[in-house]
């Protein structure tokens, strides 16, 4: 379900070496990170039956075991407009005391490790592409500054890189 949680804000502030990044060259991904006055708009999955044992047990082992994460139940509240009460979601989230943790960075220098990193899931910057035109799409009422500031910082970059890659090749 397409919906937000309160208090939390989506930063860039994560480093991934496998899925969008290399040991070599860390991929940025989001986190939450507590803010009193925020909304975070995203996806809520549900898992059912046989699937909670097994989903709880990757998650906790890949988030809070292996990736340093802290575990918070917050209050999801469904884009739906029949939805009635918000439901309990489990997120994880990023700490300073996390191995692969990035912490801030200007929107620039983001955007720049960003274009340069790529994992066994794809490009990285095929990770902001898709995280921004989702917002866009099924939540055009969100405001997420961050994502598209770095968004707009990858896009006033590439065309200079496009121009030195044809350069390289002539």
């Amino acid at each position: 379900k397409v919906g937000f949680i309160r208090g939390y804000s989506r930063r860039f502030w994560q480093g991934d070496t496998f899925h969008r990044g290399s040991e070599k060259m860390p991929g940025r991904v989001v986190t939450l990170l507590e803010d009193c006055g925020a909304c975070t708009w995203g996806v809520a999955y549900e898992v059912r039956g046989e699937q909670i044992a097994a989903s709880l047990e990757y998650l906790n082992m890949r988030e809070a075991v292996l990736g340093g994460y802290d575990t918070k139940l917050v209050k999801f509240h469904p884009q739906e407009k029949d939805a009635e009460e918000p439901i309990l979601a489990l997120v994880y989230i990023a700490t300073p005391q996390n191995p692969s943790y990035l912490g801030p960075a200007s929107e620039e220098d983001i955007a720049a490790q960003i274009i340069v990193s790529s994992g066994c899931a794809g490009h990285n910057i095929e990770y902001l592409l898709r995280l921004a035109d989702f917002m866009r799409y099924f939540c055009p009422q969100a405001e997420d500054k961050h994502l598209f500031s770095i968004e707009e910082a990858l896009v006033s970059i590439l065309p200079c890189l496009y121009y030195t890659e044809e350069s390289l090749e002539e």
